[in-house]
């Protein structure tokens, strides 16, 4: 029995290991194609949506601080997150059970990715807004040197840790340790998956403590020395708020997904697929709901997000006023060639007529 379960499967398809991990990801067809429909609509939301976060900072020249480079990175790891859910919902159900374990490694790989991206750069904006905060400024000194090599990084850690599975941390070779959420991942990876995870969310929920604490306790030692209100625009509390909301809609999002994960790494007889839909549709929820985020905590993001609408409406205006130049010179060049004869002409017919 031990040598049959050593045996690897790397040729097999993923309805293998589904039936050997006993899990049932089957799906309504009705409720299939709504999922698809409405999966589709949130995620060309999440794709046009983010991709106006990064062109709202290259075009604005007042968002050229740290911040907001990493803040644009965080949306690049949103906008793979729309492409990751996209193959996801269009691979799901049935679907899932033809996938070649090289697809299913893709399908995951590019999810984690995301994921882990998006973690990593809340905790890079976490230790940047401490920075500034420690420092009682807007914006960090972090040169865009450095805040390159931190964007680098983040992906980098990334890309490894959606690469792990793939690279050996998985069960083709040893089915036993198969998890049930994900067939062809070890439960063990499961575990320090969600755990490492767990662990960063609570690094980053004492370091916003920590800045509340002292944002709060400077407020209250500057306030008696000042004629009026502290001009909250001058100070890093605006920017703080924003990424608090961000950090809170994420830890929400995703903290039960996690310890579901954490639950089918740990507890053989746990049924944990009956969550694992609203788990995606919570995960999905939160790359919907950064944008908003965004442009609803920040009026100069809002402003530039209106200026590009804008700009993408009057290029589409302007170019269908020259296509409809173009159409109406060729008409005119058309008719232009079919004038009739001249006077000359008549005078040449009528000559050739009496002769």
């Amino acid at each position: 029995m031990a040598q049959q379960n050593q045996t690897c499967h790397y040729n097999e398809s993923m309805g293998f290991f589904y039936n050997n991990s006993g899990a049932t990801d089957t799906w309504d067809k009705t409720q299939l194609i709504l999922v698809r429909v409405v999966g589709s609509i949130f995620c060309c939301f999440i794709l046009v949506s983010n991709s106006m976060v990064v062109a709202a900072v290259i075009t604005n020249k007042r968002f050229h601080y740290p911040f907001y480079y990493l803040l644009s990175n965080l949306a690049a790891s949103d906008f793979l997150a729309g492409i990751a859910y996209v193959y996801l919902m269009f691979n799901t159900g049935e679907s899932s059970r033809t996938l070649t374990v090289k697809e299913y490694f893709i399908r995951q790989g590019v999810l984690d990715v995301s994921l882990s991206a998006s973690l990593a750069n809340l905790l890079v904006i976490a230790l940047e807004r401490y920075i500034s905060v420690m420092n009682w400024k807007v914006h960090s000194n972090l040169t865009k040197r450095r805040v390159t090599l931190l964007i680098v990084l983040v992906w980098a850690i990334s890309i490894f840790m959606g690469a792990v599975p793939s690279l050996g941390w998985n069960c083709i070779c040893n089915i036993s340790d198969c998890s049930r959420l994900a067939p062809i991942f070890s439960r063990s990876y499961l575990i320090f998956w969600s755990v490492s995870n767990l662990v960063v969310f609570l690094v980053m929920v004492v370091i916003y403590t920590r800045i509340y604490t002292y944002v709060k306790r400077k407020t209250a030692m500057l306030t008696p020395h000042t004629s009026g209100s502290i001009n909250r625009k001058r100070t890093p509390i605006k920017l703080i708020k924003t990424v608090m909301v961000v950090l809170g809609a994420f830890v929400i999002c995703w903290t039960p997904g996690l310890v579901v994960l954490l639950l089918d790494g740990l507890c053989t007889s746990c049924n944990v697929m009956k969550t694992k839909r609203w788990l995606l549709l919570l995960a999905v929820l939160n790359s919907v709901m950064n944008p908003c985020i965004y442009s609803y905590k920040d009026e100069e993001m809002w402003t530039t997000f209106k200026n590009l609408m804008r700009c993408i409406g009057n290029g589409t205006r302007r170019q269908r006023s020259t296509k409809a130049n173009a159409r109406a010179l060729s008409s005119g060049q058309d008719t232009g060639n079919s004038q009739p004869p001249s006077e000359e002409t008549k005078t040449d017919d009528q000559g050739i007529l009496k002769t």
